[in-house]
């Protein structure tokens, strides 16, 4: 990521906080690389398991569809898709869990290494998300694929 790209990735997510230029100054001189910010404003997160995470991801890839921005935490143990705001809200699927108003996710720097949780799909600042229908489709894609292997 280029360090204007990484700039307006920045802009974007802290425009969020309750005072941005506060979060920035923090979060730019944080030695771990992350920040703690509140979903629910300009997105939701729904999270899924490391092992149904990544397959989203490629089937999303395959079928040509640019995702928002995905998170991963260490080992990709659960993956965090990026959606519209009130997304968490109306979810009704199992195995997933939505971070929304009132929640908080860690979120690291676009562009720099953080040896924890990192950028799959780094924001570009555009506020482009995962349309939650698809991310659906491609969820359940994702999973009978996995299943077909199974047996």
């Amino acid at each position: 990521m280029s360090a204007a790209g990484a700039s307006k990735a920045v802009d974007w997510l802290v425009s969020v906080a309750s005072d941005p230029e506060a979060c920035r100054w923090e979060w730019e001189r944080n030695p771990l690389g992350v920040a703690l910010l509140p979903a629910g404003r300009r997105w939701d997160v729904m999270i899924v398991e490391g092992r149904l995470g990544a397959p989203t991801l490629d089937v999303l890839a395959e079928a040509a569809v640019r995702p928002g921005p995905v998170l991963a935490d260490f080992g990709e143990t659960r993956t965090g898709f990026f959606v519209p705001p009130g997304t968490a809200g109306r979810w009704l699927g199992t195995g997933v869990r939505g971070a929304g108003r009132g929640t908080w996710i860690v979120v690291p720097y676009p562009g720099r290494y953080t040896g924890g949780v990192r950028w799959l799909v780094p924001p570009d600042g555009t506020g482009h998300l995962t349309d939650p229908g698809l991310l659906e489709l491609a969820m359940h894609e994702a999973a009978a694929l996995a299943g077909r292997r199974e047996r």
